[in-house]
């Protein structure tokens, strides 16, 4: 019932965004001044909002599914980056049993007239692909499945478009372009590329309306569950939607173990908030890499060899920021003086617990009553920019008595990664011809005005 209940409140948002924004349109100067934002809503998969929303789930589950989840993609980000599977495109492989249940799901209409549709937010990926009729072998959605002949704008994409190349496993199939998602497990996704339209909300509350946007249309997808109609790659891929809306993006989270907060938002083009200082990033795979400098915990700089953050030519180390991985992830050389900081200033504080198969300290007690006060982690990246952890960033909930770090010893490869639960709190921005990202702490809330 609850699940129908969150439905029932999407749909509702959804048709309200298009009602009220005619009104708006109709009463709007032609005149710009300045970019439409292209906003989307982001619904975070524990939310009231999300389809997935289980009000049976304890804090001991979800504590559990986002530990699982962030060390598979942690593993799978690894794999890919050396080449194990060059053939695949997206970081959902063989984790998408666990990865269900954590992450942001865009709201985006596709369609004449337009279809909402629930896409998986991944920094990691290029293609967006979204189930399509007629489905041979599909899984259950919350939203309706997509069917092309109902919308009077859908194409088919030719073998001969540029961005049939760019599509991972692309063939020609009686002159149509499809494409094929192979994953590590041995599943897969595969369908037809096409053009279609996408339609957002803007900056002054209407909505507007972008055509010919490349998409792929998946009728077969195995080895895949949950209620998400499919993946929205904001990877720095050519055929990914960051490229063909104008290469920049920025989205902001807000708490994420607040279920009810509801201004999570991804904004695409020129109208992307990009605010607060930047720094430079680094194109691997795809992927998104910073530069790192130093980790200090309140006034003081950890001990840590700058070599620890660096890639080296045989593309070992390195500084991720992903939006599918909720923990972060330091190399031994910056997670092991991070965690005795840490453990002397809980001494006496609070009482350290074991928890073996758990590999960051777990302490009893409760983060905002026992932690008031704690300092802020920092990390430093290049040109002075500044992502503080507080209390809320640097610890996660493992029962109603217990938290652990949110920060764990690199899987493999002695990679960075900064997850989700880093970026609580922050607009984040992306400018890929600029090569840079800017970060700055503010509640969501006050960039929808």
């Amino acid at each position: 019932m609850a699940v129908l209940f969150n439905l029932f409140l999407l749909s509702c948002f959804t048709l309200l965004c298009f009602t009220t924004s005619t009104t708006s349109l109709a009463t709007t100067s032609p005149t710009i001044t300045k970019p439409k934002r292209l906003v989307t809503k982001l619904i975070h998969h524990n939310s009231v909002y999300s389809p997935y929303y289980n009000p049976k789930d304890n804090i001991a589950d979800r504590a559990r599914h986002t530990i699982d989840s962030s060390n598979a993609r942690s593993d799978y980000i690894w794999k890919k980056i050396q080449g194990v599977s060059l053939d695949t495109d997206d970081v959902r492989a063989g984790v998408i049993a666990e990865t269900k249940h954590e992450g942001f799901m865009a709201n985006i209409s596709i369609g004449s007239p337009p279809v909402p549709q629930l896409l998986v937010m991944d920094t990691g990926s290029g293609l967006l692909w979204t189930q399509c009729q007629p489905c041979t072998h599909c899984f259950t959605q919350a939203l309706p499945i997509f069917n092309p002949p109902e919308s009077s704008t859908y194409s088919t994409l030719p073998c001969t478009s540029p961005s049939c190349y760019r599509a991972p496993g692309s063939n020609c199939q009686a002159s149509h372009c499809a494409f094929k998602q192979g994953y590590i497990d041995g599943t897969s996704v595969s369908g037809f590329l096409g053009t279609e339209k996408f339609t957002f909300e803007t900056s002054d509350e209407g909505i507007t309306s972008i055509p010919n946007l490349v998409l792929g249309c998946a009728n077969s997808v195995g080895g895949f569950g949950g209620q998400s109609s499919g993946i929205l790659g904001l990877a720095a891929d050519k055929i990914s939607l960051v490229n063909q809306l104008g290469s920049k993006f920025s989205y902001c989270f807000g708490p994420i173990r607040d279920p009810q907060y509801s201004h999570n938002q991804l904004i695409f083009g020129d109208g992307a908030i990009i605010q607060g200082s930047s720094t430079p990033i680094e194109i691997l795979a795809g992927l998104y890499f910073l530069t790192l400098e130093s980790i200090s915990v309140g006034e003081k700089k950890l001990d840590i060899l700058p070599e620890v953050f660096t890639m080296t030519p045989a593309g070992k180390g390195g500084v991720m920021i992903d939006s599918g991985t909720t923990l972060t992830y330091l190399p031994r050389g910056a997670f092991d003086p991070l965690n005795a900081e840490v453990l002397r200033l809980m001494d006496g504080l609070v009482q350290l617990v074991s928890r073996p198969s758990y590999a960051a300290p777990c302490f009893n007690g409760v983060i905002n009553r026992d932690l008031v006060g704690f300092p802020v982690v920092t990390f430093n990246f290049a040109n002075e920019v500044d992502l503080a952890l507080d209390v809320e960033s640097l610890f996660i909930e493992t029962s109603p008595n217990q938290f652990c770090m949110a920060v764990l010893p690199s899987i493999a490869n002695d990679m960075t990664i900064i997850g989700v639960m880093a970026q609580q709190n922050y607009n984040i921005a992306y400018d890929l011809d600029g090569n840079s990202v800017s970060m700055e702490r503010i509640d969501c809330e006050l960039l929808e005005s």
